[in-house]
């Protein structure tokens, strides 16, 4: 307060002063007010702007919360598949690793009984060396002192001795061993073979290979020569076949090697007999129409085959050679039915033995179709036909069987072995094949040759068709034990230097006579 004291002026100053301060008061009291207005207004719109924030914030909390746990359940999820897939994996393998143990353990069972019989056999070896060396060095020491021989003098003889000891003991051993493997191998081959051939049912009919075309009269024989022959020239152009026209009532007979052609011919004759018009160019005609028939009839009887045996679709050319098979004659015998035979012998015997029963099947159908080639083959038929076949899409497996079945190849697996011997049962079964009287005789003749061939045998016989060898022996130069080894040498010999179906049983006959007289 200011205080003024001129000329009693004082109380107005401090009227002055105090209106001014109470209006200072009030104008701060006004402020203040307005300020506390305005505090109360920023703090209403903070909060407000707070709980928008938390609400915000809760939100997005609760948004990114929910993300995070799609995310995790996602995440377990992919966990749970993939050690599904591992606990599925690890039974798997545990079971591998289940059946290894099972068929290590067996494996040791068998190895520990194999180990038991090997040591009784070396304990028995060991106590027949150890025998064999105490009768030495006694008969060593009897050999010094009785015949008065030097130490090696004595020796050799001792060494002599056990080598002729030991030699029949191992030729015991061995007639034992061959014996029970042959007892064995007989009963299980006897086993599949009959079960195959019992289980397969085949025809057994054999088509003859001569061509003959019927007529209802010899008259119609001077209308197939025609003028100056012109007929029968034009025929045999158009065929390729000879026509042979000759006394034989009422018959033409149709000559070539070619089968098919042969066909051909004959049925051509046949419809232009039918016919009755024989000329150059009908005879043309007729040859033609009956080419096409029989090419489509060829591969129709080729797809037959295939649907008959129940197979995978083959390539058309296999085909058409597959039904090219059914003009040809083996022996007498129809290619075409020995190839299904053989088709089915092998797949049975595949299935006994537990190979692939349709590369079986394949095989054995396919194996002579190197026959249907032609000009084109190279080297044996067996060969041809498995270079054929793999051309055209068969599997190795296959077309190695069919070029080994008759082992002219090395056999890579055993389906060409099998292809072979349901070859030799088809061929060789009663009925199936002929043969000449000469090939017949020569076939004798050369199995009682190489038995002859053989130091010792005196005389040698081949019976039952070429299909048993009996060997007489001297008995003053071969013994009981070397007739044996002999039988065994005489089988060898025939199998590689001869070819023959099925089997020879191969017989040794050695006898010893002894004439006394008592007076």
């Amino acid at each position: 307060m200011l205080a003024l004291t001129v000329d009693g002026w004082e109380w107005w100053v401090v009227a002055i002063g105090g209106l001014a301060v109470l209006g200072l008061s009030i104008a701060d009291n006004l402020r203040v007010r307005s300020l506390r207005s305005r505090d109360r207004a920023l703090i209403h719109d903070a909060e407000i702007r707070a709980e928008q924030i938390v609400s915000d914030a809760r939100q997005a909390a609760d948004e990114e919360s929910d993300r995070i746990r799609q995310d995790a359940e996602q995440k377990v999820r992919r966990k749970t598949l993939e050690l599904d897939e591992r606990e599925q994996r690890f039974r798997v393998q545990q079971d591998l690793l289940h059946s290894q143990m099972e068929n290590q353990v067996r494996r040791e069972t068998q190895l520990a009984a194999d180990q038991a019989i090997l040591g009784e056999e070396r304990h028995r070896l060991e106590a027949l060396i150890d025998g064999a060396r105490s009768q030495g060095e006694e008969l060593r020491k009897r050999l010094i002192e009785v015949a008065s021989l030097s130490e090696e003098q004595a020796k050799k003889k001792l060494m002599d001795s056990v080598a002729s000891e030991a030699h029949e003991q191992a030729r015991d051993l061995t007639n034992r061993i061959l014996e029970q493997a042959k007892r064995e191998a007989h009963e299980q081959a006897g086993r599949i073979i009959g079960i195959a051939m019992q289980r397969y049912v085949g025809d057994s009919v054999s088509a003859t290979t001569i061509s003959a075309v019927a007529l209802e009269s010899d008259e119609i024989k001077g209308r197939i020569i025609g003028r100056e022959g012109r007929n029968i020239r034009a025929f045999e152009n158009a065929t390729g076949m000879t026509v042979l026209i000759d006394d034989t009532p009422n018959t033409v007979i149709v000559s070539g090697f070619d089968p098919v052609r042969r066909e051909i011919a004959r049925e051509s004759m046949e419809r232009l007999v039918a016919d009755g018009r024989i000329h150059p160019t009908r005879i043309e005609e007729v040859v033609e129409k009956v080419s096409a028939d029989i090419g489509e009839r060829i591969v129709k009887m080729g797809e037959k085959v295939v649907s008959q045996l129940r197979l995978a679709p083959m390539h058309p050319a296999i085909l058409e050679r597959l039904g090219r098979l059914y003009f040809r004659r083996s022996y007498s015998q129809n290619v075409l039915d020995h190839s299904v035979e053989v088709a089915r012998l092998t797949q049975l015997i595949a299935v006994e033995l537990g190979f692939d029963p349709t590369d079986a099947l394949r095989a054995g159908l396919l194996h002579d179709i190197g026959k249907a080639l032609g000009d084109e083959i190279d080297g044996s038929h067996a060969v041809a036909g498995g270079k054929f076949v793999r051309s055209h899409g068969e599997n190795s497996v296959v077309a190695e069987a069919v070029a080994s079945h008759h082992d002219e190849n090395e056999h890579k697996t055993v389906l060409g072995i099998l292809v072979g011997a349901a070859d030799a049962i088809s061929a060789s079964r009663p009925g199936a094949r002929s043969e000449t009287v000469e090939s017949y005789l020569r076939r004798l003749n050369d199995l009682e040759e190489v038995g002859k061939s053989f130091d010792g045998v005196e005389r040698c016989f081949a019976f039952h068709a070429g299909r048993e060898v009996r060997a007489f022996v001297l008995p003053e130069k071969v013994s009981d034990e070397e007739a044996k080894l002999l039988a065994r040498k005489l089988c060898r010999k025939i199998e590689e230097q001869l070819q023959y179906p099925g089997q020879i049983r191969v017989t040794v006959v050695r006898e010893v006579r002894c004439i006394e007289y008592a007076k």
